[in-house]
């Protein structure tokens, strides 16, 4: 019988434990049910507001930065 190669995604990983998190994210774990629900133990509206606070939104800046460009374009 021909040994099927193992892939880095067929190996177990060495990572043991929980995950590191931000500490107000402290508690924040998510599975996949059977159904593919994602299950999560903290409320959504915690996790955006989170969000909004630490992370840039890309669209947003994109669009920003169209925006002055034009202005400064009309002003030439």
């Amino acid at each position: 019988m021909a040994s099927k190669d193992k892939t880095p995604a067929d190996k177990p990983s060495k990572k043991q434990g929980k995950p590191r998190v931000h500490k107000e994210l402290n508690g924040f774990e998510v599975s996949i049910d059977q159904f593919g629900e994602l299950k999560s133990s903290m409320n959504i509206e915690k996790i955006n507001s989170f969000l909004d606070k630490n992370v840039d939104d890309k669209k947003l800046l994109e669009k920003e930065e169209k925006e002055r460009l034009k202005k400064l374009n009309k002003k030439k």
